[in-house]
Parts: C-alpha cells; structure tokens; sequence
C-alpha cells in the first residue's frame, strides 16, 4: 500500500510561486510512476505534470509549460511541483498520485493512476 501526504499549499499573489511536495511512503520513488492534478472549484480534475519510474520521461499540461517544475528526491521519497508566475487559473486542490509501472512509463490521465494523497489547497489572488 502506498501512503501519499502533500504539503506547501497556500495563498499566492498572482505572479508568485509555491512548491508542492508529496511525501511517498510504501513503496521507494524507483517503482512508482508518479503524477500531480488539480481540480477547479466546479471542474474536473486535470493532469498537470508527471513523471516516469526512470525520472527521465516528465510530461507537462499545456497550461503549466514553463512555468511548472516536477521533480524528485530519491533519498527523502519525496516529490515536488516548483510553481512559478503563478495565475488565478491555477487556482484548486493540487493531488500527488502513483502507480507501479514500467519504467519509462508515465501519463497525465487520472484514470491510470492507483493511489492519492489527500489534497492541498493553492489559491491564485490578488
């Protein structure tokens, strides 16, 4: 069983940053392919980043290239979202997921993913 726990939501100006993590528990980094959603108040929930069990694919929502950063730290089991220039849109409850999967494996649709952390809040306003 995999235990996931966000951490670093918040409230943000406009043009301002925050960085998620999410703590992996259960199994190491190196067996999970790894994804962060978020969902809108009234919306569904929209893949934002992930990345591949290898750490060498990482993909990114259109919305965010540029500006969003998804990394990992194998020794602490921890992964991040570095958000920068952040914008009202990019307002909603942030969700770290995983999945055992190949290696190079790796996808930004919810339906592939198997477990969930809780949520943290990220609002966007001025």
């Amino acid at each position: 069983q995999v235990q996931l726990v966000e951490s670093g939501g918040g409230s943000v100006q406009p043009g301002g940053s925050l960085r998620l993590s999410c703590a992996v528990s259960g199994f190491t980094l190196d067996q999970l392919a790894l994804g962060w959603f978020r969902q809108a108040p009234g919306a569904g929930r929209e893949g934002v980043s992930c990345i591949s069990r290898d750490g060498r694919k990482t993909y990114y929502a259109d919305s965010v290239k540029g500006r969003f950063t998804i990394s990992r730290d194998d020794a602490k089991n921890t992964v991040f979202l570095q958000m920068n220039n952040l914008n009202p849109e990019d307002t909603g409850v942030y969700y770290c997921a995983a999945r055992a999967a190949l290696y190079f494996w790796t996808s930004l649709d919810h339906a592939h993913y198997v477990w969930w952390g809780q949520g943290a809040r990220v609002t966007v306003s001025s």
